[in-house]
């Protein structure tokens, strides 16, 4: 179902219904506060191997872009270089989060583009599947329908893999769910607006984790319209999320996010609770029963 809130276009299952909502339950996030970038990446791998263990045949997962991952990106990519993991990789279907369009896949500020980088060709030519958000498609809506279309003929998800992205008055978004967006719990994916905020922080994380952007990439990019995304139905319906922050003291402002995140009380009202949800979309993370919070100590 095809749903629109202003501008914003989000594929839903259905329609919401907001007793449903108000009867979810909350839960507190712990988090776990570890020594080093370098430590969040080896937990976030031990996270992959533990769900690989816990089922047979292939396991979808869902790659977190910029900081928060890299750590995990380079092991993956160094394990990929020899061939003692190729039966893990072999039962990996990948899938990107979202991504900002139109967009050349090759472009240095692409997700994509980073993920080469960093994960090397060898990770993409031994994985089960790798399936992206095409920014340089020229229907972007199909785009998107075909992508979840994908994504839910695999059987849902088993590790999403999520950071925290900071917006005004401490609020915060997971993937590119942006507050004001209108988005739903059976909103499975979204193309919204571009906005000023999101392209300094888009930016601002490649650059942090070490892109060489060409002035002609960043121009491409700051001419980008919308933004794909997955979304709450997404989130809620993986069985597990991790969730890694390491770039605190390069994003500031994620620290009074986080400390949001943790603290606001959500509301049993269903209407109350849909308005902080659309206001705070971090909070979506506190509606899930199995998430895994990995944080250094500069984001408390």
């Amino acid at each position: 179902m095809r749903r629109s809130v202003g501008h914003n276009v989000w594929l839903s299952r259905g329609e919401a219904d907001q007793a449903y909502l108000a009867s979810v339950p909350t839960h507190e996030l712990k988090y776990e506060v570890l020594e080093s970038e370098d430590s969040v990446g080896r937990a976030m791998l031990e996270e992959i191997r533990a769900a690989a263990n816990a089922k047979e045949g292939t396991l979808v997962m869902i790659l977190l872009g910029g900081r928060g991952a890299q750590a995990l990106h380079r092991l993956l990519g160094e394990m990929a270089a020899t061939d003692e993991y190729d039966s893990l990789f072999a039962r990996l279907h990948v899938f990107t989060q979202d991504a900002l369009a139109p967009l050349r896949l090759d472009n240095g500020l692409s997700f994509v583009r980073d993920f080469e980088r960093l994960l090397g060709n060898e990770f993409f030519s031994k994985v089960k599947s790798f399936t992206c958000m095409r920014t340089d498609a020229s229907d972007l809506e199909r785009e998107l329908v075909e992508y979840v279309q994908k994504l839910e003929s695999l059987g849902g998800i088993d590790i999403f893999f999520l950071g925290l992205g900071p917006e005004a008055a401490g609020a915060s978004h997971l993937a590119y769910i942006k507050p004001g967006g209108g988005a739903n719990y059976n909103d499975v994916a979204g193309m919204i607006p571009i906005s000023e905020s999101i392209l300094k922080h888009h930016i601002t994380k490649f650059k942090a984790g070490g892109t060489i952007v060409s002035e002609s990439d960043e121009a491409e990019c700051r001419a980008a319209k919308h933004i794909l995304t997955l979304g709450p139905a997404a989130i809620l319906g993986a069985r597990r999320i991790v969730q890694s922050i390491v770039d605190a003291s390069t994003a500031p402002a994620k620290r009074e996010s986080y400390r949001k995140l943790l603290s606001t009380e959500i509301s049993d009202d269903a209407r109350t609770r849909q308005a902080q949800l659309d206001q705070n979309p971090g909070l979506w993370l506190r509606l899930h029963p199995n998430v895994r919070s990995l944080i250094l100590s500069d984001v408390l």
